[in-house]
């Protein structure tokens, strides 16, 4: 970098931090910790507060149902930051306190606590929340699996060899927990109302493939069901009652029907809402200085243009952490009178499940060809999606050398014979 480079780049921050002064980001996980990390190093001396529902300070939320579920790890470690590494960030830390409402107005923030939080800019960051069935009830050993304190519970819960777990819904967080659980000696049966597991990340012919390792270890696996009623007797869950008429009986149940973006505070702030906080290209709500980022964000991710589906919300890790710094940035840029970046990424994310890992980057379609290039479905293998003559994603099960390398190729909008001569070339 040259000095006259280096030059107008302190300008231009010392220009953002003397119009933003005071930057609020809610969400204090992933994606809003990104955030704060990114206006630091972009060079912003300005004040940041972070607010967070929780008390705990970030946290990695994947070993919530793998090494923290299975004892493994104890909550210390999956910290995202030292303390001391947190604490030179110069954080105004606002824990334990949720959002209520946004004025776009006012530029204000309002919190259950009573107070206000007067923004210049502000990162939205709220993440999701799991879905419940239609009357669940609220029965001891009913739970689900977002935060560390549920995980810290459930923990407790399967700890004893031959506990009764059901899990309600065949998706990565489900089976996941399905498979810590019987690891730690549990019986577990899995009830999903899809023909298959895993429908919506993978489709109906991978998901079934790679959900069979579940059934090599001794987990029972039920698709096609429909729930009627979580049972119960004296305030505990004894069971799940199913469409006809069979009761699985459990001593746990797990609901993991998914999560819905957390943006209910946000009804009536101006911003548009659709399963997410609809943002353009750069991340930016529409509302002046406020962007938004990680699982509550949708926005046209020009990687997949024109594909029916460029405009996404996607609840993976790197995806929070990539659009936390991008967010953050663009904030800076645009204060300066600069002109923001769109935020294009390829989704990657993984899943391990008794001694498989699962990988996936791109996007899965209901109508993709799909093509197993390495190994066979009966255990490790590596598959790639296509639709209309485009590489869409890779899936692959115990290969990663067979995965990562396509993430460029991917984000080049590679053709599908592209895809198909990059599989040869590895495969040879």
């Amino acid at each position: 970098m040259t000095d006259a480079t280096t030059e107008a780049t302190t300008e231009a921050t010392t220009e953002a931090t003397s119009r933003l002064g005071h930057v609020v980001v809610v969400g204090a996980s992933l994606a809003g910790l990104r955030a704060c990390e990114t206006l630091r190093t972009d060079g912003f001396t300005g004040r940041i507060s972070l607010v967070g529902a929780e008390q705990e300070v970030p946290y990695d939320r994947p070993p919530l149902s793998k090494k923290l579920l299975a004892g493994d790890w104890e909550p210390d470690r999956i910290r995202l930051r030292k303390p001391d590494d947190l604490a030179g960030l110069g954080l105004d830390l606002v824990l334990g306190v949720r959002a209520t409402g946004l004025d776009a107005d006012r530029r204000a923030v309002a919190l259950d606590d009573g107070r206000e939080l007067a923004y210049d800019g502000l990162v939205i960051a709220t993440g999701a929340a799991p879905r419940r069935l239609p009357g669940q009830p609220d029965l001891d050993g009913v739970c689900e699996l977002r935060t560390l304190a549920d995980a810290v519970d459930l923990r407790a819960r399967i700890a004893e060899p031959g506990t009764r777990l059901v899990v309600i819904g065949a998706g990565f967080i489900g089976l996941e927990v399905a498979a810590t659980a019987r690891d730690r000696g549990c019986t577990v049966t899995v009830l999903e109302g899809a023909p298959s597991p895993l429908v919506r990340g993978l489709g109906v012919e991978m998901g079934a493939a790679v959900a069979s390792v579940h059934a090599r270890h001794d987990v029972e696996l039920r698709c096609g069901v429909r729930i009627e009623a979580i049972e119960g007797a004296n305030g505990r869950v004894t069971g799940v009652r199913l469409a006809d008429g069979t009761l699985v009986g459990a001593d746990v149940v797990l609901v993991g029907i998914g999560v819905a973006p957390a943006i209910g505070w946000l009804e009536g702030s101006g911003l548009q809402l659709a399963d997410g906080i609809v943002c353009d290209d750069t991340l930016h709500t529409g509302l002046p200085g406020v962007y938004a980022a990680g699982d509550c964000a949708r926005w046209h991710n020009h990687v997949f243009d024109p594909h029916d589906d460029a405009v996404m919300r996607v609840e993976h890790w790197t995806n929070a952490a990539e659009q936390g710094a991008h967010a953050a940035r663009n904030l800076l840029q645009v204060a300066a009178g600069e002109a923001p970046v769109p935020y294009e990424s390829v989704p990657f994310f993984w899943s391990d499940q008794f001694e498989s890992r699962i990988q996936f980057v791109g996007r899965a379609h209901g109508d993709d060809e799909v093509h197993v290039f390495a190994g066979s479905t009966d255990g490790a293998f590596a598959a790639l999606y296509g639709w209309q003559g485009r590489l869409r994603g890779v899936l692959g099960v115990s290969m990663p050398k067979m995965v990562m390398p396509f993430r460029a190729l991917l984000a080049a909008r590679a053709s599908w014979d592209d895809a198909l001569e990059k599989a040869r070339m590895l495969t040879s």
